[in-house]
């Protein structure tokens, strides 16, 4: 009975656990390399996605590759993929296809990285602490499917799973934010918290493993 009663609490302690709130103000730590550390962010509203506009903050003084935001569904392997491949150079990937911006390198300080996507014209926007690196055309006429996992912390590689430790995210993530619609990123606020898909205000997630979540400093 008493190996019974340990097995039932470390599966009690390796399950997810929903939470959801106010995170202003708050950031997610991946402290170590990790594949189980992982945090799933649950969307405001499940809908296909013919526009978006993406922001967040991150902060790691990772010299490889690691995934910022990782949001796949059943049917589509890296739907909407924010992808570092090394100091400075972006990937965003739209149903799995990708174009690559790069920027100054920055290493060791803090990003705020927005970006947008519009299916009509498959133009993609993306911007490094309030500087656009270009306009690319990625995926025209496609479609995000919105049967989707959004992981933070890991890249997927299959529906919610299948992690890579070489891709994790070593250091911190915060404000991040989701709309179904494409938002002017020059006049973008330091701090926006008015997203209709995900709200860092009003955010729901499960943390999975060893994820801390602490202050901002």
């Amino acid at each position: 009975m008493e190996l019974l009663f340990i097995e039932w609490l470390l599966l009690l302690l390796h399950q997810e656990v929903m939470s959801e709130g106010d995170m202003k103000g708050k950031v997610f730590i991946f402290p170590q390399e990790s594949a189980t550390a992982y945090v799933s962010l649950i969307p405001r509203v499940h809908k296909p996605l013919q526009n978006f506009t993406l922001c967040l903050k991150a902060f790691t003084d990772l010299s490889r590759s690691y995934s910022l935001f990782s949001y796949n569904t059943r049917t589509q392997e890296n739907a909407l993929l924010l992808f570092v491949k090394k100091v400075g150079v972006y990937e965003l990937y739209i149903g799995n296809s990708w174009v690559t911006f790069n920027a100054p390198p920055s290493p060791y300080s803090p990003v705020h990285v927005c970006t947008s996507w519009e299916s009509a014209s498959g133009i993609a926007e993306l911007w490094v602490n309030g500087k656009l690196l270009g306009r690319k055309g990625v995926r025209k006429g496609y479609t995000v499917g919105l049967d989707a996992k959004i992981i933070l912390g890991q890249e997927q590689d299959s529906f919610g799973g299948k992690f890579d430790i070489a891709q994790s995210l070593v250091g911190e993530i915060w404000d991040v934010t989701l709309w179904d619609h494409v938002l002017p990123l020059k006049d973008m606020c330091d701090s926006c918290y008015s997203g209709n898909i995900l709200n860092w205000q009003d955010l729901t997630y499960e943390e999975n493993g060893y994820v801390v979540t602490k202050p901002k400093v």
